[in-house]
């Protein structure tokens, strides 16, 4: 079905991140995986080409977009690469740019702003604890005042870009009485005395996003580093979320659809008992229920993304938007590797990759339980 959400400036962008992708990820991506990192380099040319800061003012270094249908583009684009791709960069340019964009002050804009444009400054953000899980509101680590400072005591996991980050925006209880009213953000810098990576995580899926754990040990973190109001991170982090989620959603889908394309091509040329396997009636009926499926949700998600860009996407739209595309995104590329036979068992076939890579996105941004939980409450159970 014809998409009528992009116009020719969309299109043209879409070219320019094909390209990116042609010239500088294609050609290392075995290195990439093999490494488990993104090169800075790379990141330097995303930055070159103004995708790290289309959210970002122009003064700061930003292209100052103002229209979310770009990130939509750059993030499919991303994910029907890799899904690790979409990961590592929206991490940065979908999900920590509005926490410093709109809650960072002009000092902490024009010390961090610059550079994160340009690839210099690779952030990431640790809301997640070993113990906590979705659980947001009851996290361990603590910041406590001393003086005008605050001293920052825990641990985090399952952080993409945190092995590489220069900046991190680390969720802590302030006011731990308070529970999810004593949450407060602050900006971590790499190299401040206490703050230790742990290991490059080793995932099932997704090697090219370097994954890690993150240790404060009487960080000493200056009130200039608080982003936001303090005791109200919780309140903060509720009003970013529906972003990640519908950024998800948007790779979640993009993902999906990529393998689907190259499993029609691949039934379409595969042949067993002289003919292609995909004129195979069970089979054909499969593969209408899975484009199907892919086109009813793509209507969905477009919607969201036009929700988002005018400001009306509300959290339960956006939950419902993550936890679908990532159940159905499960189903089609499980379906796909069956279609492959045992080729799609093969890690050299990328249906065998997608779906290794798939299986988290039914755990991030907030597990599909708690997205369920989230429509649940709004039907008034």
């Amino acid at each position: 079905m014809f998409r009528t959400l992009f116009d020719d400036d969309h299109k043209a962008f879409e070219g320019s991140v094909r390209s990116f992708l042609e010239r500088y990820i294609e050609p290392r991506h075995e290195k990439i995986v093999e490494q488990r990192f993104i090169d800075r380099d790379i990141w330097l040319e995303a930055g070159k080409a103004d995708f790290l800061g289309l959210e970002v003012p122009e003064e700061y270094g930003g292209s100052e977009a103002s229209d979310y249908r770009f990130n939509t583009v750059l993030t499919e684009q991303l994910a029907r690469s890799t899904a690790a791709l979409a990961s590592s960069f929206s991490i940065h340019y979908d999900v920590v740019a509005p926490y410093l964009v709109d809650l960072g002050t002009a000092e902490q804009k024009q010390r961090w702003l610059p550079k994160f444009c340009s690839g210099e400054l690779l952030t990431a953000i640790a809301m997640t604890e070993p113990s906590g899980g979705s659980d947001l509101a009851a996290l361990r680590t603590t910041a406590k005042p001393d003086g005008s400072d605050w001293i920052l005591n825990g641990a985090k996991t399952f952080i993409t870009n945190g092995f590489n980050a220069d900046l991190v925006v680390v969720a802590a209880s302030t006011s731990p009485e308070r529970g999810a009213k004593g949450i407060t953000l602050f900006g971590v810098e790499a190299g401040t005395p206490g703050f230790e990576r742990g290991r490059k995580l080793d995932k099932v899926g997704q090697p090219e996003a370097d994954t890690a754990e993150l240790f404060f040990t009487d960080v000493r973190i200056p009130a200039a580093n608080v982003i936001g109001e303090i005791d109200r991170g919780f309140i903060h982090m509720m009003s970013m979320l529906p972003q990640e989620r519908i950024g998800a959603a948007v790779s979640n889908l993009a993902h999906a659809r990529q393998i689907f394309e190259e499993t029609l091509d691949y039934v379409s040329q595969r042949r067993a008992f002289g003919q292609p396997i995909g004129s195979f009636q069970y089979n054909k009926f499969t593969l209408a229920e899975l484009t199907t499926t892919i086109d009813v949700t793509q209507s969905y998600v477009d919607a969201a993304v036009q929700a988002h860009r005018v400001g009306e996407l509300t959290a339960v739209d956006a939950a419902k938007a993550k936890w679908w595309t990532a159940e159905i995104q499960n189903k089609i590329l499980d379906t796909c590797l069956q279609l492959h036979g045992g080729y799609g068992y093969m890690n050299e076939y990328r249906v065998a990759q997608a779906w290794k890579d798939a299986r988290v996105t039914k755990i991030w941004a907030g597990s599909n339980e708690i997205m369920k939980e989230i429509i649940g409450r709004d039907l008034g159970l």
